[in-house]
């Protein structure tokens, strides 16, 4: 795959069992392959070779076997000879991205736990139960998780309840957030030896996730922009390849405005992320483009893009995956305009951003 250096990849072996250790890594190759399960296990065997990923006691054979027993990969005719992820393998993937991503800030300062501080009228008992806390409401209490913590620890006979027993029922806030993931598949992507859609898919997928599992009534559209802009599914987003398209930034801001235009909810935003400059803009049938440096023409159309988004009380939070002064200059003109937040990051600060910025906007009461 362009822009993905198979010698830099190094495996870290996570789980309890050998098929565990391997599905981990097998998972992360399937999205650095856009979904191709032959390549994935291709490289899975070049790996093996260079870290011993198997041994005598499970090989590889073993490991491709499991994964047809267990449902991840599918054969695509009687000879076996092609293979395709499952609906379970692509969950398996946003299950993974979200810990990967989402999981570490949970052990951090700054806090994973992405529930609103709202409380009283309008929130709501959620199914999530944690340790009591100083601070935490009497009517918070779980009183039969507690009980049972209590009898574990000090038995029927010495029955004694200890603040260290309790345990509490999270509130969340009822506020919904309708969120559109604008997702850059320009050729820059790939460039300059860099897989970054590798790490874009594993934050969109980890974002999906996390809203579908802990506010379904949250609603999470996503696009992906090249030269138009194009709306995707979750399921889509693993098999996502960077193609030879410049970067239509207007096409995709369009786009996500009329999607949230649908939506009722008064809180919504948009995420982009991209690592390039807008590049590229749709007249009629015809495309204006320019890859030398900042086009004023391109560029003020996607400034006045920004201020309508504004008008529509609608933030855009860029990620860019940049170090250029000027491309740093042109966001920072972009996000002053539109009100919104940008960050610049490297790759592996992208998934917190994300997560951080996503709390902060759910804070926000809409009048």
């Amino acid at each position: 795959m362009p822009g993905f250096r198979f010698s830099e990849f190094k495996p870290e072996m996570k789980g309890n069992t050998k098929f565990e250790q391997l599905l981990n890594i097998f998972q992360q190759l399937l999205l650095i392959t856009a979904g191709d399960v032959s390549q994935a296990l291709s490289y899975m065997s070049d790996l093996d070779r260079q870290y011993q990923l198997t041994d005598d006691t499970y090989g590889m054979a073993d490991f491709i076997e499991d994964l047809k027993q267990k449902g991840y990969i599918t054969e695509e005719n009687q000879e076996g000879q092609q293979y395709r992820m499952t609906a379970k393998s692509e969950q398996g993937i946003r299950k993974q991205s979200l810990e990967e991503i989402f999981g570490k800030l949970k052990r951090t300062k700054s806090s994973g736990s992405h529930h609103t501080p709202f409380t009283g009228t309008g929130d709501e008992m959620s199914s999530d139960v944690r340790a009591f806390q100083f601070g935490d409401s009497l009517e918070q209490i779980s009183m039969t998780e507690s009980l049972k913590n209590a009898q574990i620890n000090s038995g029927i006979d010495d029955f004694m309840l200890l603040e260290s027993d309790l345990e509490v029922v999270d509130r969340e806030s009822k506020i919904q957030t309708s969120t559109v993931l604008m997702i850059d598949i320009s050729h820059s992507m790939i460039l300059y030896g860099e897989d970054r859609i590798t790490p874009a898919k594993k934050v969109a997928l980890a974002l999906a996730e996390l809203i579908r599992t802990k506010y379904p009534k949250d609603t999470l559209d996503i696009l992906v922009f090249g030269n138009d802009a194009w709306q995707i599914q979750l399921k889509d987003i693993p098999y996502l390849e960077v193609g030879p398209y410049h970067t239509n930034t207007v096409a995709g801001l369009e786009l996500a405005m009329d999607l949230l235009r649908r939506r009722k909810t008064k809180n919504k935003q948009v995420f982009m992320i991209t690592d390039g400059k807008p590049t590229c803009l749709k007249e009629g049938i015809k495309y204006y483009k320019n890859s030398f440096g900042l086009d004023r023409k391109i560029v003020n159309k996607t400034l006045t893009l920004a201020a309508q988004a504004r008008r529509m009380d609608i933030p855009v939070t860029t990620f860019m995956i940049a170090s250029d002064p000027y491309l740093k200059q042109f966001v920072q003109q972009f996000t002053e305009v539109n009100n919104g937040r940008a960050y610049f990051s490297n790759l592996n600060g992208l998934g917190g951003f994300v997560l951080e910025d996503f709390q902060r906007n759910r804070r926000k009461k809409l009048k």
